[in-house]
Formats: structure tokens, sequence, C-alpha cells
């Protein structure tokens, strides 16, 4: 934190679509955070979370342009917001900071986020190529790369994403020219402040920038920089906002995130989750579904709800405890009709 003392303004934020993690961090380094989210993509467990962290939780339907940037607006008067920030990605994401410009809440101008919208390449990537996230923090037009995180996929041949694995296993030189193609990125669209997830496909001739977004790595990313790094980029994130300029160590350990591969269909029984949660290497696990819930196929974005998090000294032994963990997981599921 900074060391003179912040205005009462520049400890109220406004986020829309914090995760609970963020939005408890912020609030324990003494910010009020009122959370704006669409009841209908925030998760049913999540919900009450984020709700016990904030000030306030604010539910709005984000289709509603006119509603979304009146609740962005209506909030930010009647509170006194200092700070508007869209933790999220997707249609949003423009109308809120639009409205937060306007009201000169926002730390990045509108044109920004189109600039980095407009930069997705995703569509011109073959599948097989390898991608590494990188996730970097900006304060002040400094862009501070944070780290890289490699993905783990099923191989071919649809390469779906199964985990994370922080750090990316790369030669120093890979590190530096892929950590400047993000830097000449990020100044190129003006980016001022704030957190950044940008997807680098690393293809023969180079590394491809596929998309960069203007939050945090989801996927429980921030965890496994902690983890590896010792390393709080949500915190991070608040100091950022008081001038804070992140001092990043180098990993000394590498952590895992990996999607539990279930097949699709009805859960009838599971069991295996209390052993996951206390072996001494996992470091954090989810299982959001009951008896009678529909797990969705691999590969599908709500797949990625149930996970565990592992830790270890190389690449090979997180991989092994990932699979450990898999293994130990057993679930009765009726397969899908179609």
């Amino acid at each position: 934190m900074c060391a003179h003392s912040p205005k009462s303004s520049q400890l109220k934020l406004l986020l829309v679509m914090p995760s609970h993690q963020l939005v408890r961090r912020g609030a324990e380094l003494g910010f009020r955070i009122w959370s704006v989210w669409d009841p209908s993509q925030l998760e049913a467990d999540f919900a009450p979370r984020v709700e016990e962290v904030s000030e306030e939780l604010l539910l709005t339907d984000f289709t509603d342009e006119t509603g979304l940037r009146e609740a962005v607006a209506r909030t930010a008067r009647r509170h006194g917001i200092g700070t508007v920030l869209h933790c999220g990605h997707g249609s949003s994401v423009l109308p809120v900071v639009r409205e937060a410009w306007q009201l000169g809440l926002s730390p990045n101008p509108p044109a920004v986020h189109e600039r980095l919208q407009a930069c997705e390449e995703d569509d011109r990537v073959p599948a097989e190529a390898p991608r590494v996230s990188v996730e970097t923090l900006t304060v002040d037009g400094t862009h501070h790369v944070v780290g890289m995180t490699a993905e783990r996929t099923t191989g071919p041949p649809h390469f779906l994403v199964t985990g994370y694995l922080h750090p990316a296993p790369l030669t120093d030189d890979e590190r530096k020219i892929i950590g400047a193609a993000v830097e000449e990125r990020l100044t190129a669209c003006g980016y001022r402040f704030g957190p950044a997830h940008t997807q680098v496909a690393l293809l023969p001739h180079g590394p491809r920038i596929v998309s960069c977004r203007a939050h945090l790595g989801a996927d429980r990313i921030p965890l496994l920089v902690e983890i590896a790094r010792g390393f709080d980029l949500e915190a991070a994130v608040f100091s950022g906002l008081l001038g804070g300029h992140p001092a990043v160590p180098n990993a000394s350990r590498y952590a895992e995130v990996g999607f539990f591969l279930l097949p699709e269909g009805r859960l009838e029984t599971y069991t295996g989750t209390e052993d996951i949660a206390v072996t001494p290497w996992v470091r954090g696990a989810r299982f959001p579904y009951t008896v009678g819930d529909r797990i969705p196929p691999v590969g599908d974005p709500r797949a990625r709800r149930a996970y565990v998090v592992v830790e270890g000294e190389t690449p090979e032994l997180t991989r092994e405890r990932v699979a450990k963990a898999r293994e130990d997981l057993v679930a009765d599921i009726r397969p899908a009709t179609r």
C-alpha cells in the first residue's frame, strides 16, 4: 500500500463479475466493495459467498444495456464509489466501461477495451499449437509480467483444456519473447491500469497473441501463482489502485489445477472428495455437484467448475498428483440420453 492515507472514495469500489476470492481479499485490505452480477451467470453456490464479503450484491440483467448502465451509475452516486472495474469478459464489458468513464470512474477509456476485443485471433490458430497464458498487472501505464501458465490438454485430436500448470516450463529466451509481445500489445491498446490475462499460442515462427482481456485469469490461476511464487495477485490489484507497483518473486515450486474429467450424464453417487481434501499436497478442490445434477461433458466451460489444485517440485509430479486425485474421485454417472 502507499505510505499516504488513501481518500475514502479510493477505498469504495464497484466490481462487475468479481469472484468471491477477489472481493474477500479486497475487504480484508480495507476496501468497501459493491458487487454486480447477472443472476443467470452467477453460480448458485458462489452467490452467498460474494454477498457475504460485499457491501451489497446487486443482481441485474446484463443483456439490458440501459438497465446495466443505470445500475452502475445509481450505485456509484449513492455510495460515493471511487473506481469501477469489470472483472470478467463478454458483452457487458463495454457498457460498464462506457458508463464508468462517463462518470470519471474508469482507469481505462472505452477505446482501450474496444481495441483489446478487436485483437482476438483464436480462429486463426491451429488447435494443436501449445498455449500459455500471461498474467500481468499494469499500474500507471507500466506493465508488470507476473508469470506464465501452461495449458494441459487431452492431446489429439481435440486438444480440450484439462487444466493449467504454473509456471509454464519455458526457457528464459521464450519468456522474454512472450513477455515482450504481451507488453507491446497492452501498450498499443493504451492500457493504463489493471490485471490482464493474455493467451499466447506458441507457433514455429514465434508466439502469437490469441486474446488479451482486462481481468484476472480464471480457473484458479491466481491461486496457482500464489502457491508457486508466494505472490498474492489479487491483493496486488488493490495495492495497484493506490499506486503500488508489484514486486514478483521467482517461482519456488510448481502448482497445477486439474479439472475432474467426468463423463456427461446424471450424477447417481460419488465418493472420494473428503480424502482428496485432506491429501497433503492438495491446496484446493471443488466438486459443486450433488446427486441428481447433470454433469457437462469434458471441454464444456461448465466442466471446469470441478477441480483439484496441487503443488509439487516438478511438472511431472504435479501431473501425477492431479491424476491420483482424479482416480480418488469415484462417481457413478448415468449416461446422457440424446
